[in-house]
């Protein structure tokens, strides 16, 4: 077996709308082509003896143990890894269970997809699945000391991918309230929400979080002398820089017992609490002093340790911490209770799991031989040894829930507190023997102040009720009635993306909205360019939704984006799918056009409940979607009469037609007229036929989302199909004697668009023709095919990127259509685009139009204009471009 290619998706996909997370394997079986699993010797037992965990695959016979009788009545081994990649991350400790393989149109070679949790594990687990089976093909059996490192490994990938566990509480109640997420590149920050309406986390700290705050709560000293002005009880304490300054710094706080620790610490490292003599001050001063310059000197409180968070304002939970500690047996030793303690499947190294190991170094030495224990000493039963003199959970500690117990006016102090030191979310540490009862009866203190507090503690306590601390950030940062999200809205097609998705930009434009999107030759925002180049995939949206500038996102969507990655967003509010046709066809592993339309409609089927599919009722295959769109569906059509339109608006479905020569909408029975087709510029007075498509399906689009009449007529009757508005779509230029128009049609569908507007010019008509080399031999006929019947005169180019393809092979494939078509249609060969262009454009006769269909459209405008076309570039009204153009059968208005 070989793996061929291995990728990673990450939003809505070709084999799983609401599966995001999926790794795709090309797998090629080799020499097991034919062979399943019931014909290879031992392979079963050896399968089961690996991964005896097996039998709990339902698989199709649905039943406990189904997989494993599958693999016993002989299933081929695509299947098998597909399940064993499974069983090796659930094994690791991550939840999966989606799965899907399947041949492709080469035999032998199989996409295998599963879910993943951690992208770097499951790639790593498709790899692993594969080494596994073929050691039991091979040996009959995969060495334990492999899989043991192989489950290692992947526990390792998954936890270093981990958010902590306060992210993660936070991305949990994001996702139950349908609030989208992101990971950002830098600081472990997330964003929450798209656009202009995100806010970004980063663990506990938020756009909120104000930088004074923040500041003054790192600073222990400062903390506690605002505090103190603030007539806050607070320990009294000092901070000293070298040794010598100890004794007059015990003497300030009142004498013994005392508090040391490092004014800069955090996690409760380098603190030393209760130091009774000289002795234990002088190693507590090291300890501290190993962390931070200065040291903090304070009198010591006795009571116990309470995290009191404060959100917004509002206390929220109360957790008393309690020091890592272990519990006598009467049998066991001090050691050995720590390492059945670590057992515990709860505790994890770092912030990891709910609780933390506890770890034996210097400190818990020096804690265990104040108490007068070792590792060597049995406890009685019951009796409690202490491993950490702080409570911090992250040296082991545990929680116990104490919201219910708090005294109100702990809870008003508490609250007070984080506004006097300016935190949204702030940790408030007090000590105190009864948090029941008011510090100041009892002589409790605020001990400190933290920013970015942690949550485990709260979400996950030892003891008590676990509260939901995440719900009060996101009712912080998300107010109900205010939006996470902007309006998104998707094109995709074979054909017309482009213009659509534009024309929709520039119809927003006059909303004043602030409008981002992304191309085939660049991402936007505003009028300006961002990013130059084919843009269309999901990383080049993440740049429109990330970009907190931008109020509405119009995503041109196309087939390779989606299947490399999946779609960039969760759900969308419009869907618009143009058309299906035969492009890019045996790429990617889609190899007709039933899997072309169903790689298509993954944008139909993600757009939200309450948005709009809006699908081309002309085309049967974008016409079948609907049944799958869970949100509402309008249809567009070049014909008032099409039975789908007509049937849609009966039960009161909202449409788009060309009628009598106005672009219209329909609903029910009421008809509004939106402008007449030959008012566009962008559909050349009506004789593109194609373009007045691709307006009725923005225009129905932005309609479906609210945008009112006047702002869409405005933006249909300002947009040109001009190289500042559409480069490369139907660019007409004017060059004196003849016109050349520049659009990158590069397949059958596409040509015959721009023929519809071609057949309509009374000059000579000249093509310079051409196709990218990865499409099929059959495409490049027919393009011969078309290129016969559009064109007086041809001139067959060929691609600088020839995909793999000999030079000359497209070209001569395209001539053998051509003269299938018609054997006296005059052509000639110049593969060299640069040449054929201008050969094209020296040749032609007065009146004539040169139709230009380029591989870079950016080179091709550069040798246009070298020619000096007038001014104007975009269509002309006939009266001042001289062009004559012969009626439309398509405007018969």
């Amino acid at each position: 077996m070989r793996i061929l290619k291995i990728q990673t998706l990450r939003g809505p996909n070709y084999w799983s709308i609401r599966r995001h997370k999926l790794i795709v394997m090309r797998l090629d079986l080799e020499e097991l082509i034919d062979k399943p699993s019931n014909v290879l010797p031992g392979f079963y037992e050896g399968l089961v003896e690996t991964l005896p965990s097996l039998e709990d695959h339902f698989c199709s016979p649905g039943v406990r143990g189904g997989f494993l009788s599958r693999v016993k009545e002989g299933t081929m081994m695509g299947h098998i890894i597909e399940h064993v990649a499974l069983e090796l991350q659930e094994l690791a400790g991550m939840r999966v269970g989606f799965g899907r393989t399947r041949e492709t149109g080469t035999a032998g070679i199989y996409q295998v997809v599963f879910e993943y949790i951690d992208e770097q594990a499951g790639r790593y687990a498709a790899r692993a699945a594969v080494r596994l089976c073929q050691s039991i093909i091979d040996t009959r059996a995969y060495p334990q000391r492999e899989l043991a490192q192989d489950l290692k490994d992947l526990s390792e990938l998954a936890r270093d991918a981990a958010l902590g566990p306060s992210t993660e509480a936070l991305v949990k109640e994001a996702d139950a309230r349908g609030i989208p997420w992101l990971t950002l590149s830098a600081r472990a920050m997330i964003q929450l929400g798209y656009g202009l309406h995100q806010k970004r986390i980063q663990a506990t700290l938020s756009d909120y979080s104000g930088i004074l705050g923040v500041e003054l709560a790192c600073d222990k000293e400062g903390t506690k002398q605002i505090l103190f002005d603030a007539g806050v009880p607070v320990p009294r304490g000092t901070t000293v820089l070298y040794l010598d300054e100890l004794d007059s710094a015990i003497e300030y706080v009142g004498g013994y017992p005392i508090v040391i620790k490092p004014l800069d610490g955090n996690h409760g490292r380098g603190i030393t609490i209760d130091i009774c003599n000289w002795d234990e001050t002088e190693q507590a001063y090291d300890r501290a002093k190993d962390i931070s310059r200065a040291v903090i000197v304070e009198r010591y409180y006795p009571g116990f340790d309470h995290r009191v968070l404060v959100i917004n304002g509002k206390v929220e939970a109360v957790a008393q911490r309690i020091p890592a500690r272990v519990i006598g047996d009467g049998k066991s030793t001090v050691e050995e209770l720590i390492e059945r303690t670590n057992r515990d499947p709860n505790r994890g190294d770092g912030h990891d799991n709910v609780l933390t190991k506890i770890v034996v170094d210097h400190t818990s030495l020096s804690v265990l031989e104040r108490q007068g224990y070792s590792l060597d000493t049995v406890l009685r039963k019951d009796e409690v040894c202490y491993l950490r003199a702080t409570a911090n959970l992250s040296t082991g500690g545990i929680a116990i829930d104490r919201t219910d117990d708090i005294h109100p006016e702990n809870v008003w102090l508490a609250e007070r507190v984080a506004k006097i030191i300016g935190l949204d979310i702030a940790g408030i540490d007090i000590v105190t023997p009864d948090i029941s009862q008011p510090l100041r009866d009892i002589d409790g203190v605020v001990v400190e102040v933290n920013a970015a507090p942690g949550f485990r503690m709260h979400v996950c306590p030892s003891e008590g009720l676990p509260r939901n601390v995440a719900a009060p950030v996101m009712d912080m940062l998300f107010p109900p009635g205010q939006a996470s999200r902007i309006p998104i809205l998707a094109v995709t097609g074979t054909n017309g993306k482009t213009t659509t998705t534009r024309l929709l930009a520039h119809i927003y434009k006059q909303t004043g909205h602030g409008v981002g999107y992304t191309t085939t030759d660049g991402i936007y925002i505003g009028d300006h360019l961002v990013e130059q180049g084919d843009t269309t995939g999901p990383q080049s949206a993440q740049v429109i939704l990330k970009d907190p500038t931008v109020e509405v996102a119009v995503l041109e969507t196309a087939r390779g984006g989606i299947l490399r990655s999946g779609l960039a967003f969760d759900a969308c509010d419009v869907g618009v799918v143009l058309n299906v046709s035969a492009d890019h066809l045996g790429i990617g592993d889609i190899d007709t056009l039933d899997q072309m339309a169903h790689l298509k409609s993954v944008v139909a089927e993600s757009v939200s409940p309450a948005g709009y599919a809006v699908l081309n009722a002309e085309d049967p295959l974008v016409t079948e979607m609907a049944q799958r769109v869970k949100g509402h569906v309008a249809f567009f059509s070049m014909n008032p009469d099409n039975e789908v339109v007509k049937a849609h608006t009966r039960q009161g479905g909202l449409a788009g037609v060309y009628e009598n020569g106005y672009l219209s909408l329909i609903r029910g029975e009421w008809t509004l007229r939106i402008e007449k087709a030959e008012n566009m510029p962008v559909t050349m007075r009506g004789m593109a036929p194609f373009q007045i498509a691709n307006a009725l399906a923005a225009s129905l689009a932005a309609f479906a989302q609210g945008v009112p009449i006047e702002a869409i007529r405005d933006a249909l009757t300002t947009f040109r199909a001009s190289v500042a508005q559409t480069p490369g779509r139907m660019n007409l230029f004017n060059l004196g004697e003849y016109h050349a128009l520049v659009d990158y049609a590069h397949n059958a569908a596409s040509y015959e668009a721009v023929g519809g507007f071609v057949r309509n010019w009374s000059g000579e008509r000249v093509g310079v023709v051409g196709g990218p080399g990865d499409r099929r031999d059959e495409d490049f006929i027919n393009l011969g095919r078309l290129s016969a019947d559009i064109f007086d005169r041809i001139i067959i180019k060929e691609d600088a990127d020839l995909r793999g393809r000999p030079s000359g092979d497209a070209a001569e494939l395209i001539r053998k259509g051509i003269l299938e078509t018609n054997p006296d249609r005059e052509y000639e060969i110049i593969l060299n685009e640069t040449e054929a262009i201008n050969t094209a454009l020296d040749r032609v006769v007065s009146g004539g139009l040169v139709v230009i269909f380029p591989e870079k459209v950016s080179g091709t405008i550069r040798l246009i204009e070298e020619r000096r076309p007038l001014p104007e570039n975009g269509y002309q009204p006939v009266g001042e471009s001289q062009v004559d153009l012969k009626p439309s059968v398509a405007n018969p208005g």
